[in-house]
């Protein structure tokens, strides 16, 4: 269930507004009633709104007036003005600064509804517009990542900040949670961008191919080598090399890498020559380096030298909020891909995929919904087309394990949640069963940027 939009009335004729407010609230609005322009103004600084109706002859400050430093300050919210009959060519001023609509006094009781909604349909249509450029404007920005949470919107923040340097950037995180992509979009967003982008997965390596991969060959290097080939760090000349899997490398290998890292000179397998590229490396991998170093598995001196700046990614079970999202857009590359009819996703359906734990992360729900879209014939894709391990998290959602040393309000911001996860985000039913009032969970919600 959406929460109730929210309207201010402002007219000085007591009677009129309370009458107008009456009619509102049996509607369902949260509304407010003041006298005069002066108080709107502080009512909009406290909350603002959806909608202002008002009055255009007011004491103190006048309509217009008031009209220009509601626009000029609140863009986004919508004016409906009342005025009297003989008055309309006023109102109609009104509406080349902004306001919605008119209405003249006295109040048409069957147009006034009418004008009503029809302010609140522009009004969630310019909000939906907006959502959806600002979307498009951070998937154009951030490659194909997807995540409005807030765990990624400091992702984000990292990435603006180190790309344009040439800071050697450790990535780390669980399989699947979107190294490689985090990657590209640090170097698609620098100097760099015009330059290649070059992967090597060092987990895939034999010691004996580590070396040649990533410093090529001479022609005669060994049996076998009939051409010269260029390494992966020469291919990355004025670009960005990813170090995929770094914490894979052999003792042997870190040793060979810590040299080049250096210096950015070295030479080929089999070459006298000494090459020297302009290449910025960005290591990633789901071991935790420091760890490693303590267990004398990695070298201390490599673990400094990739952790200039280091980004953690989140697992997608921190960040739920993004589920909804992702699903939607795995949906229409697998739709696209495989020539099928686009589908949804139930609200139950949905709801599990959020309370689910997804320890394979992005990689292992993107492989889910690509099955579902081959699989499922139905355009609706139900709680009942899920595996059984992601059915049962309906039975797990009111559990909650709680860590030694989580803080009250990471404890406090997993609890309200859950309770909305479990209700579908009905906000009145989640304030009763959490023993708050609907006001303080809002305050809760916007404090912790919970996301419906």
């Amino acid at each position: 269930m959406t929460q109730p939009l929210h309207m201010l009335v402002v007219d000085d004729e007591v009677n009129i507004r309370n009458a107008l407010v009456t009619m509102l609230e049996k509607k369902g609005y949260q509304v407010r009633g003041v006298g005069t322009a002066e108080e709107a103004l502080e009512q909009l600084e406290a909350a603002p709104v959806e909608l202002v109706i008002t009055d255009l002859r007011m004491p103190g400050i006048g309509g217009m007036e008031f009209l220009h430093r509601l626009k000029d300050t609140w863009p986004d919210t919508e004016v409906v003005v009342m005025t009297a009959y003989g008055s309309i060519d006023t109102a109609v001023e009104a509406m080349r600064y902004g306001a919605y609509d008119y209405l003249t006094k006295p109040i048409d009781r069957e147009r006034f509804p009418v004008v009503v909604d029809k302010a609140l349909e522009r009004h969630a249509l310019a909000h939906e517009n907006k959502q959806l450029r600002d979307r498009l404007e951070t998937r154009t920005q951030f490659e194909q990542m997807v995540g409005e949470s807030e765990p990624m919107k400091g992702i984000y923040s990292l990435v603006e900040m180190v790309a344009d340097s040439d800071v050697t950037v450790l990535l780390t995180g669980e399989s699947g949670t979107g190294k490689e992509l985090i990657a590209r979009a640090i170097h698609h967003k620098s100097t760099r961008a015009d330059g290649p982008f070059i992967t090597l997965n060092c987990g895939a390596l034999p010691d004996n191919l580590f070396e040649s991969e990533l410093f090529g060959y001479d022609k005669g290097a060994f049996t076998g080598a009939m051409a010269t080939k260029m390494g992966r760090f020469e291919l990355a000349d004025g670009g960005t090399l990813l170090l995929d899997e770094v914490g894979e490398l052999s003792f042997k290998s870190q040793v060979d890498f810590l040299r080049v890292l250096e210096t950015k000179e070295f030479r080929r397998l089999g070459g006298t020559k000494l090459l020297k590229v302009n290449t910025r490396i960005i290591a990633a991998t789901n071991r935790n380096l420091e760890e490693a170093v303590k267990q004398g598995d990695f070298r201390e001196d490599l673990y400094y030298r990739l952790n200039v700046v280091p980004i953690r990614l989140p697992p997608l079970r921190d960040r739920a909020d993004d589920i909804s999202l992702l699903v939607d857009r795995f949906l229409a590359e697998c739709s696209a891909q495989h020539h099928r009819e686009p589908k949804d996703v139930s609200r139950e359906a949905m709801r599990l995929l959020r309370l689910y734990g997804w320890p394979g992360n992005i990689r292992q729900l993107r492989n889910l919904i690509e099955r579902l879209v081959v699989t499922v014939k139905d355009t609706m894709i139900q709680s009942e087309h899920l595996p059984e391990e992601i059915q049962a998290s309906k039975e797990d959602a009111r559990t909650m394990v709680v860590t030694l040393g989580t803080s009250l309000d990471q404890l406090e911001r997993e609890v309200i949640q859950r309770t909305l996860r479990e209700i579908t985000n009905h906000r009145e039913k989640a304030a009763k069963l959490l023993g708050i009032s609907l006001r303080a969970l809002q305050y809760k919600i916007k404090e912790y940027g919970i996301r419906d």
